[in-house]
């Protein structure tokens, strides 16, 4: 069927529309599902199909009865040979591995960006074969990213120069495995290690990369060595220890454990740090205190750590003194302290310094979680004091969470909170 059959009522019709702006539009698709229907409408659609820049498989492309037979790959296959300028691949659905060095081979000249979702591979049993080596054929990829793929090993991609981007999601890794698959990219802007089984001593140096996630699960112990002296963004969890060189323009920070302990963050200074995030449940008070003290600059600060101590001795807060600590920290702008911090800055001593000359001076917001009513007079000196001493604050939200006394200093407490917030109703509320 010839475009012209499309006419409208002014006798206009599809060949009216130039090449070029067919190609722009039909190059917007991209799921195999709405090529293959444009495809068949009509001689002129298909023949834009090779300059199609990217093909994505969601994972409900073929049945079940294709992907056992093999239609799938077949039909993959033929429609990564159709697309002569392939920039991008994305494979969500079942396919064979044995058949991936091939789509690869076809488009290497031309392919940027690679997604790949292995667990959805139909013959999981080779996902260890060595059939990730063939990713080296493409050796002009910017981008890969990989789900559940399985990285005990180091794989063989040689080198590969123009990767920008690596992400991969759900993976057992080798700690070895990690440091290996990092040194063949050597010019990373971006990595990506989320969901993943991991242990042992991670290694990564790469100079040129600026923002980095690893997210790794399980409790077991796991250290990080990081050097990346142009780093500007880290979030990890599930490491505990870490050591990170040449940090001084890193601008946000999050550190996290959601099991097991922290003994260790070597940092050094950061001077441009903005946004700074410990959590987890046990932490060395060595570990906070060490962060903290490089984090001098920091504008948005989150603590949400609920115990200290060494080893399994779970222990609360030392005293901390809040003249000091704000002193320290004067450019902080926002502050979520939990239980365990906020108890650390209303113990006896912590407002022994203060007097007419301290005035914080750039806090505006505060998210304050409360979640015992022991030392209620300290707290709500506390509390007083940050309002008064805080001199551009603009909001604190007072979060009262899992109040585990019920007798009735939870209620005389409680009392005193909504007193203390109807005083200062401009600025105070409570969740």
């Amino acid at each position: 069927m010839e475009c012209d059959d499309w006419g409208g009522a002014d006798g206009g019709d599809m060949n009216s529309v130039p090449e070029g702006v067919v190609q722009h539009i039909l190059s917007m698709l991209s799921n195999v599902r709405d090529v293959a229907a444009c495809a068949s409408v009509c001689r002129r659609w298909r023949e834009c199909v090779p300059y199609l820049p990217a093909l994505f498989f969601p994972r409900n492309a073929f049945d079940a009865a294709a992907v056992g037979t093999g239609a799938a790959d077949e039909a993959i296959g033929r429609m990564v040979a159709a697309v002569a300028r392939l920039r991008e691949l994305v494979i969500y659905c079942p396919f064979s591995l044995a058949r991936l060095p091939g789509w690869l081979a076809m488009r290497s000249a031309s392919l940027r960006v690679l997604e790949l979702r292995m667990d959805a591979a139909a013959d999981k049993e080779a996902a260890d074969a060595g059939y990730l080596d063939c990713i080296a054929l493409a050796t002009g990829l910017e981008e890969l990213r990989l789900w559940g793929v399985l990285l005990t090993k180091a794989p063989a991609w040689g080198r590969l120069q123009g990767l920008r981007v690596l992400e991969i999601v759900g993976a057992p890794l080798r700690d070895t495995a990690v440091t290996e698959a990092a040194a063949a990219c050597p010019n990373l802007t971006d990595l990506s290690l989320l969901g993943c089984d991991c242990s042992g001593d991670v290694s990564i140096q790469l100079s040129l990369l600026q923002r980095c996630r690893l997210d790794f699960l399980g409790g077991g112990n796991c250290s990080l060595l990081l050097c990346a002296p142009r780093l500007e963004s880290l979030e990890a969890q599930g490491f505990t220890w870490i050591s990170l060189r040449g940090g001084h323009c890193l601008r946000r920070l999050s550190i996290a454990k959601s099991t097991g302990r922290v003994y260790q963050v070597d940092t050094g200074k950061l001077p441009d740090l903005e946004y700074l995030s410990l959590r987890g449940v046990q932490w060395s008070w060595a570990a906070i205190s060490s962060v903290l003290q490089c984090a001098s600059q920091a504008k948005h600060l989150v603590m949400k750590i609920e115990f200290c101590g060494e080893f399994d001795v779970l222990q609360p807060f030392p005293e901390v003194d809040l003249v000091d600590f704000f002193n320290s920290h004067p450019m902080l702008r926002k502050f979520e302290i939990h239980g365990a911090m906020f108890a650390a800055l209303c113990q006896r001593n912590s407002l022994k310094n203060l007097d007419s000359r301290f005035f914080i001076p750039c806090l505006e917001e505060l998210l304050i979680t409360v979640r015992s009513p022991l030392n209620a007079e300290q707290k709500l000196n506390t509390l007083e004091s940050l309002v008064n001493y805080s001199v551009k604050l603009q909001s604190m939200v007072i979060r009262i969470s899992q109040m585990k006394n019920c007798h009735d200093a939870a209620d005389d407490f409680f009392e005193e909170i909504c007193k203390f917030k109807y005083t200062n109703y401009r600025k105070v509320r409570i969740e």
